[in-house]
């Protein structure tokens, strides 16, 4: 039996329904697309899956509905490796998504909550037990704010750090700021939270937006900058930019959450946050080179390939 403390996933679990074209249409046009697939997806699935594929045990706490698409997720995340005893079943639909990628890697994504939306703060303490045996616990914005600003506080509470990724970007009350042990996320996120406007348009560098973000009570910070990599910004050490790892993208749906996961995974490995992030790095660079969010996710012995083979190519 495993003695380490389990990574807790607390989010969504969607069906993604993937329509790949050769660009994305602009409003009021249709486009042919090349291909259709159906994967599942979600970003607290996306995550839990992400760790499970890099070895590491992970729960999940979410809510599925009792159409055909519930009974197939959950079948997808136990044959992933995720436990999904946590996973309740509500009346109704399960969460979509719907995407369109196009051959540039570029991605549009409209989710329709279903079940995700039903995860009250009656879930976490329906779990508390599992949220106390956590290592670290991971939550994303597609369950209520409401129900995130709850779990933010148990986590306090219960002394288990809470790695946040504020995605889909919404105003969240200033508590989630101070209550969230990393806030991880894209530019375009950043921009949002840092923009009193709130419209998320900007011009900042990344040093400010990563202190905009602690001026909000934010202490470790991760910007994620696609194809620039990311921008550090440990509680205690000094912040620095780290490269990404040159890949050839098809398809960037859920890098995000692969980074997340990955970043979660290198902590509980032991991994220093630097250690860590070039780590998630390595997992998101992988990731999007292949089509479909959970389908992407690497394995750590591929994580582990990528990164050795980019520490020779810097020395040579």
């Amino acid at each position: 039996m495993s003695t380490q403390k389990p990574l807790v996933v607390v989010g969504s679990i969607n069906s993604d329904l993937v329509a790949v074209t050769a660009r994305i249409p602009a409003v009021g046009e249709t486009v042919f697309g090349t291909d259709f697939q159906s994967h599942p997806g979600g970003k607290g699935a996306n995550q839990a899956v992400a760790v499970a594929r890099l070895g590491y045990p992970v729960r999940l706490i979410g809510r599925l509905g009792t159409d055909a698409f519930g009974v197939t997720l959950r079948k997808h995340l136990d044959l992933a490796g995720v436990d999904t005893a946590a996973v309740a079943t509500s009346e109704g639909a399960s969460g979509v998504a719907v995407i369109v990628v196009s051959q540039a890697g570029e991605n549009i994504i409209v989710v329709t909550p279903g079940a995700n939306s039903l995860v009250t703060p009656h879930d976490i303490d329906a779990n508390i037990d599992v949220i106390r045996g956590a290592g670290i616990v991971l939550a994303q914005l597609e369950i209520p704010i409401e129900t995130v600003e709850y779990l933010a506080q148990v986590c306090v509470r219960e002394n288990v750090p809470l790695i946040l990724d504020p995605a889909p970007a919404t105003q969240l009350p200033p508590s989630i700021f101070r209550n969230a042990a990393w806030f991880t996320p894209n530019q375009t996120e950043a921009g949002f939270f840092a923009d009193e406007r709130g419209d998320g348009n900007h011009t900042l560098a990344a040093a400010q937006l990563v202190e905009l973000l602690r001026s909000k009570g934010s202490t470790g910070v991760v910007l994620k900058m696609g194809a620039e990599g990311i921008y550090l910004a440990p509680p205690a050490g000094v912040a620095e930019s780290i490269a990404a790892i040159p890949v050839k993208a098809i398809d960037t749906t859920a890098a995000g959450d692969a980074f997340n996961g990955g970043f979660a995974t290198g902590l509980m490995l032991g991994k220093s946050p630097v250690e860590s992030a070039r780590f998630a790095t390595a997992v998101a660079g992988i990731s999007v080179t292949r089509r479909g969010a959970q389908p992407s996710m690497p394995s750590r012995a591929e994580v582990e390939q990528l990164l050795e083979s980019d520490a020779l190519r810097n020395r040579g």
